[in-house]
C-alpha cells in the first residue's frame, strides 16, 4: 500500500484517518507500507521504487535489522553471516496494558479484570491469550477482541480481556503477578524468558510479558 499525502485508501494504521495530512515524520510525501511485515520494511519518503532479483544493499537491509544468537555480541557480529536473515516478520507477542505495572486494580468477587493486546507478523491470527496469575502454574483464557479476518491474513494487532480468577489465598492488600503469553495460527507461542532468545539487537524479544500489580 502507498500511503500518499492525503490519506483515502489506507485505514491499516489507527494512527491515520482517511483525508489526514501524512506528517513529514511518519514518511510525508509517499511511504510504503507492507501488511503483516515489520515495520523497519515499510519505508519512508519513497522515491523510486527498483525490481531486483535480491535484497537492497542498504544499511538498513543488510546491516542492521537481524538476529542473531544469544553468544553473539558487537565484538564479534558478522551481519554478512549466511545465518543471519534480514527480519521480515515479527513472532507473536503480547502484553498487558491495563493495568499499569505497579499500580492498582480493584477485585470483584475474587477476579480481576485485565486488558491487552497481541500481534504476529506475517499475516498469522492471534488464535489465543494465556493469561497467569502464578507464574505459569495456572493459566485462563482471555476473551479475543478481533476482525473476522482469515486465519492466513491477520494484519491487525488482536486485543483482549480477562476476568481472571485469583489463586487460592489471595486478597486485598496483596501484590499479584499477572503475565500474558500469546498464541497464532501457526501454533507460535511466545517464549518463556528472554534469556534464550537475547540478541545484540534488541530485536525479536517476545518472551511472556509480565506486570505486578496491587489488589484493592
Amino acid at each position: 500500500t502507498l500511503v500518499t499525502p492525503q490519506v483515502k485508501r489506507y485505514h491499516g494504521n489507527p494512527g491515520y484517518s482517511p483525508g489526514e495530512v501524512l506528517p513529514r515524520d511518519h514518511g510525508y510525501p509517499v511511504r510504503l507500507v507492507a501488511p503483516g511485515v515489520v515495520g523497519a520494511r515499510n519505508v519512508k519518503w519513497v522515491g523510486n521504487i527498483t525490481l531486483s532479483e535480491e535484497e537492497s544493499h542498504s544499511h538498513w537491509q543488510r546491516r542492521d535489522y537481524k538476529g542473531f544468537n544469544p553468544s553473539i555480541d558487537w565484538h564479534n557480529v558478522d551481519f554478512d553471516d549466511k545465518y543471519a536473515v534480514s527480519i521480515q516478520n515479527q513472532p507473536v507477542t503480547s502484553m498487558v496494558c491495563d493495568p499499569l505495572n505497579g499500580g492498582s486494580v480493584t477485585v470483584s468477587d475474587g477476579k480481576i479484570h485485565l486488558k491487552g493486546y497481541a500481534y504476529s507478523g506475517a499475516g498469522a491470527k492471534v488464535i489465543r491469550v494465556d493469561v497467569t496469575l502464578d507464574d505459569g502454574v495456572t493459566w485462563q483464557t482471555a476473551e479475543l477482541i478481533q476482525d473476522d479476518s482469515p486465519l492466513n491474513r491477520a494484519w491487525s494487532w488482536t486485543l483482549w480481556e480477562c476476568d481472571a480468577v485469583l489463586p487460592d489465598g489471595m486478597k486485598t492488600g496483596d501484590q499479584v503477578k499477572v503475565t500474558c503469553c500469546a498464541i497464532d495460527a501457526n501454533y507460535n507461542r511466545q517464549p518463556e524468558k528472554v534469556k534464550n532468545i537475547w540478541n545484540l539487537r534488541g530485536c525479536l524479544s517476545n518472551s511472556w510479558h509480565s506486570i505486578s500489580v496491587n489488589l484493592n
